[in-house]
């Protein structure tokens, strides 16, 4: 007897055991299921939380950039005006001498040296200069190499003025390697070989002019080709009557 109820307590104790690990597994089923249901909406909801901030943060980039459009960065002109009014006739004055421009008062939306004035007196302040037309800042920039004293830039923000910086590497890397490379913004634009590119442009501009004697040739050929000469149409006609039967008179 005693080894049956032991066998029948060993029995129940499995069993219990077993219904103990589905009741546990179950409880556990349903308690991640609830969390899941409760977290679905607040995943979503993060995850449009993130595209908002990546588009609010794409708009806040673009009215910066905007907002910088029609600037430049005038680098070492000396600092020997008294107020914003000397500065724009130095400004006019060295655009019009060194790249033949000429800056209007009413074309400018505002003008000012960066950061403090060195007490000292021996470093020079960089010039932000804003034009009312991006015209005009294009004018400029598209001469800037013929300035003598002074050196004009775009006016980038700190972050992308590290993109460039980071960039000047791999920039020079492919200019080794003969490939048209610049940056334009804040990206590295990378286009063929620079021989290669002369090669197509010389195809290019010769390529009309053939085409023009190829054609030239192929409308004259034949032209010349179904010319007849008008002598020889009249002799063989002369020569055709001469050949007719001539009846006798009776």
């Amino acid at each position: 007897m005693d080894a049956q109820f032991q066998l029948l307590f060993d029995k129940m104790k499995i069993e219990m055991q077993h219904q103990s690990k589905e009741l546990k597994e179950s409880i556990t089923d349903n308690i991640m299921t609830r969390m899941e249901e409760k977290l679905i909406p607040l995943v979503e909801e993060n995850k449009n939380l993130k595209l908002k901030i990546e588009s609010q943060e794409k708009e806040i980039e673009y009215l910066k950039r905007e907002k910088r459009r029609n600037n430049i960065i005038i680098f070492g002109m000396a600092e020997t005006e008294n107020s914003s009014l000397d500065l724009i006739n130095n400004i006019k004055k060295t655009f019009k001498s060194d790249i033949n421009v000429d800056i209007e008062e009413n074309g400018i939306n505002n003008i000012y040296r960066i950061g403090k004035k060195n007490r000292e007196g021996n470093k020079t302040r960089p010039i932000l200069c804003s034009f009312v037309n991006g015209w005009k800042k294009r004018e400029i920039m598209e001469n800037k190499k013929s300035f003598r004293d002074i050196y004009v830039t775009e006016d980038y923000s700190k972050e992308v003025l590290a993109k460039r910086k980071a960039l000047q590497t791999e920039l020079a890397d492919e200019r080794k390697k003969g490939k048209v490379a610049f940056l334009r913004y804040d990206k590295l634009v990378v286009k063929g070989n620079k021989t290669n590119n002369d090669k197509r442009k010389r195809e290019i501009s010769s390529s009309p002019h053939s085409d023009i004697q190829s054609k030239k040739q192929q409308t004259t050929l034949p032209f010349k080709a179904s010319r007849t000469n008008a002598f020889d149409v009249t002799r063989n006609r002369s020569n055709s009557l001469t050949n007719l039967p001539i009846n006798k008179q009776q």
